[in-house]
């Protein structure tokens, strides 16, 4: 291309381009990454990252596969499929590889059956930061509706008919509703009856329903049941999960979404295709290859997801622990690796003490003044005035594979010193932050 002659003129364009901020989780990692360099010793508490290395076999399976450059099917290879198939059978799922579809990860899936179903969906309150932000960016509007107390991830059902028949009635087109289960940011898992009741309504309001359950494998309990939507209300309801959540592969990107039975899975299922092949054409060959032996659970890999849901288990519990001592109001995590403390009980103390009135002035204050990274409630569709905040401890586990291998194999992680280290300096930073408070020392300008 020739360059531009000094004499061409130069003419600003018109417009700007669309505003469409970072993802909140993405942008604390990186402001937190900023501080490091800085030299300022951080906090590592909200990015939602397993923490736990790639498991030698999955690297394997993946070199394995390394020289498949071509295209595949848009619904993802006979093999993949026939796995995911056979993973959710046997969770009491029975499921045909023809209703699978494969893509870069559960986000562009997620996006695909919005842009497919149209029309506003309604999400938790709280609820993970991309369900209500990929529904704007399809032009629909996201309707927050509560979850029931100590149940996360799951719309009140009573709450959700009435926000979709008042919805409804200004005109709008409701429908989709998304659950997580278990859920993020809260770490809690709703009750077989909500579940059961929220397929009610849904079948009463003619919604689909899409089960995002990326993180089924890691309850603590392993006795404690996931209640899918799919199990009540098989021919309305979609189920995602991934292997970047079990299995630590995020960067890997490689989601499943498994689809409706009958005649409107077949043309959903249609319809995602024509997304995908417009967007991502087909999930990365070398990625399937990995993620069918993923999904065919070979006991390695059983053994290994075990031992990472004990490690979170530990850690987020032993986190809740500091919280609640410090005087927030934690609801006990039972799955994956985040909680969801409250500074309700402490509002008239930071108010008074550091002018801190919502959810974002007390995670901005933890990150500028004590190199804390969390997420405010405000970020997961919380009134701003609530004081909740996301706190996903799984970077702790280590500054290298080696310190997070041993993690991984000790009976009491929470004991390891670079863990404890950790959880001693946020016992220093909450309590300094009320003493301070009490103190009625001000926000650093």
């Amino acid at each position: 291309m020739p360059a531009q002659s000094q004499s061409t003129p130069v003419r600003a364009l018109s417009f700007a381009p669309r505003p469409v901020p970072l993802s909140a989780t993405l942008a604390v990692n990186e402001a937190l990454a900023r501080k490091k360099r800085q030299g300022v010793p951080v906090l590592p508490l909200g990015f939602g990252e397993a923490g736990i290395p790639i498991h030698p076999a999955l690297t394997r399976e993946l070199e394995a596969a390394a020289g498949r450059g071509g295209y595949g099917p848009v619904a993802g290879s006979a093999a993949l499929r026939a796995a995911a198939a056979g993973y959710w059978t046997r969770r009491a799922l029975p499921t045909d590889p023809s209703v699978v579809v494969a893509g870069p990860g559960s986000k562009p899936l997620l996006f695909a059956l919005l842009m497919s179903l149209g029309g506003d969906v309604v999400v938790a309150a709280p609820s993970w930061v991309s369900y209500a932000a990929q529904t704007s960016l399809a032009g629909a509007e996201a309707v927050r509706v509560a979850t029931p107390p100590g149940e996360g991830g799951v719309p009140s059902p009573a709450l959700l008919a009435d926000a979709v028949v008042r919805a409804r009635a200004r005109g709008r087109t409701v429908r989709t509703v998304i659950v997580t289960l278990p859920d993020n940011p809260t770490g809690t898992i709703a009750s077989e009856d909500t579940v059961r009741r929220l397929c009610a309504v849904a079948r009463d309001l003619d919604l689909v329903i899409i089960s995002d359950e990326i993180y089924r494998d890691l309850v603590h309990d392993p006795g404690h049941a996931v209640p899918s939507p799919a199990g009540f209300a098989p021919e309305r309801t979609v189920v995602t999960t991934a292997l970047s959540k079990s299995l630590a592969a995020g960067g890997w990107r490689l989601g499943v979404a498994r689809l409706p039975d009958g005649p409107f899975g077949r043309e959903l299922r249609d319809s995602v295709l024509g997304v995908a092949s417009e967007i991502w054409s087909s999930a990365p060959a070398p990625m399937q290859h990995a993620a069918a032996y993923a999904f065919a659970e070979p006991p390695e890999l059983a053994e290994h997801i075990d031992r990472s849901r004990r490690l979170h288990a530990a850690v987020t519990g032993a986190v809740a622990d500091r919280f609640a001592a410090a005087g927030a109001s934690v609801t006990r995590p039972e799955a994956a690796f985040y909680l969801y403390p409250d500074f309700g009980p402490l509002r008239d103390v930071l108010r008074e003490g550091h002018g801190i009135r919502t959810s974002s002035d007390l995670t901005g204050l933890l990150l500028e003044r004590y190199g804390m990274g969390v997420l405010p409630g405000s970020a997961f569709g919380d009134a701003p005035a609530a004081l909740r905040m996301r706190v996903a401890p799984s970077l702790l586990y280590g500054e290298d594979d080696e310190q997070r291998l041993a993690a991984l194999a000790s009976p009491s992680p929470a004991g390891l010193p670079w863990i404890a280290g950790a959880l001693d300096r946020l016992t220093e930073v909450l309590g300094d932050l009320i003493e301070t408070a009490d103190v009625g020392e001000p926000v650093p300008a």
